[in-house]
């Protein structure tokens, strides 16, 4: 099974991507599933540049608590862009990362499908800059809680 190819150019869809006005605090935005795959972790890890073996050796792996191979924490970052649609407003061209804080519950897996459920909590100008807060939550096949996190972005005009 091959992986599917992630997309490189973020101004390909940007005309789609929801504008201020259309961000509702509250309202879902809309996801879609995806299959965790092996190649999926390991390529992320081989970036980041994290090869611990319960990533990569699958005897450590069974060996370990966790009985089996795992995705590293950091995860949430492919689930991210993986989960959400090229129209998505998260997705737009120079928005701004203004901080995050992270939870991690149990760990994803290969052959996880992964849901996300996420949505803008609030929106805000301040100094002359559009700031968002949003809420995301990783879930796998099993309704367990991968991760969940909140996050403040600044966007673009």
């Amino acid at each position: 099974m091959k992986a599917e190819t992630f997309e490189t150019d973020f101004w390909k869809d940007a005309e789609l991507r929801k504008t201020w006005d259309d961000i509702i605090p509250g309202e879902p935005r809309k996801t879609l599933p995806y299959t965790l795959t092996l190649e999926a972790i390991q390529k992320l890890c081989r970036v980041l540049g994290d090869t611990h073996p319960l990533y990569f050796d699958e005897e450590y792996a069974n060996q370990s608590s966790y009985k089996g191979l795992i995705a590293p924490p950091s995860i949430h970052i492919l689930l991210m862009f993986s989960c959400t649609p090229a129209d998505d407003w998260m997705r737009s061209p120079g928005t701004i990362n203004a901080g995050q804080s992270w939870s991690y519950n149990v760990p994803a897996r290969p052959g996880d499908t992964i849901r996300l459920e996420a949505r803008a909590l609030d929106k805000f100008i301040k100094k002359d800059r559009l700031f968002v807060v949003h809420d995301n939550v990783f879930f796998n096949q099993h309704n367990q809680v991968i991760c969940s996190g909140r996050g403040w972005t600044i966007r673009a005009f």
